[in-house]
């Protein structure tokens, strides 16, 4: 069994209509099975979906996604993609029954609420004054949470002295160093 990771599942979500959302096609790649199985779950609960759970992307949507992502045309999906959000997704953890279907909703949650907390720690850091005490350990957390993200600490290069990954945001960049032992 393919443990699921935090990256994996980052890679995934996308905004549409200022939400974060991961595709059904995507959601179905997550839990290893095909993305029919993901939409007749939700088909034969539709009580546990309402309107603020998934929605259907419109055309617009569609192509604004594919053209991000370079998804191929060709073929493909008749239906448009469903869109699922946070809400969907636990939900949809819910009815899915497996050891992988755990596993995967676990990166989900993860992932969700360390993308919810860097936002807050980002919004909690503009305010601050600049090298304040409060601001650095602000940055320091918001880098670990990155560094969760998307660079699991698995896959790190440890070679007993350190690694630097740097990452620059329209708001501030980080600088951010890992030192490792072997």
């Amino acid at each position: 069994m393919q443990v699921i990771k935090q990256d994996q599942v980052q890679e995934k979500i996308t905004i549409i209509r200022n939400q974060k959302i991961i595709i059904d096609a995507d959601v179905a790649k997550l839990y290893g099975v095909e993305t029919k199985r993901i939409n007749e779950a939700v088909k034969n609960n539709p009580d546990k979906f309402p309107d603020s759970y998934l929605f259907e992307l419109n055309k617009k949507e569609w192509d604004s996604l594919k053209s991000k992502f370079s998804t191929s045309i060709k073929g493909g999906k008749v239906k448009l993609p469903t869109a699922f959000t946070e809400k969907g997704l636990y939900m949809l953890a819910t009815i899915l029954k497996s050891q992988t279907a755990t596993e995967t909703t676990l990166a989900i949650i993860e992932t969700f609420t360390k993308v919810r907390e860097l936002g807050h720690v980002i919004t909690q850091m503009q305010t601050l004054p600049e090298n304040s005490p409060k601001q650095k350990s602000l940055m320091e957390h918001t880098g670990d949470l990155i560094a969760d993200l998307i660079v699991p600490e698995d896959e790190l290069e440890v070679t007993g002295t350190e690694t630097t990954y740097e990452m620059n945001f329209a708001i501030f960049k980080i600088k951010r160093t890992i030192k490792k032992s072997k």
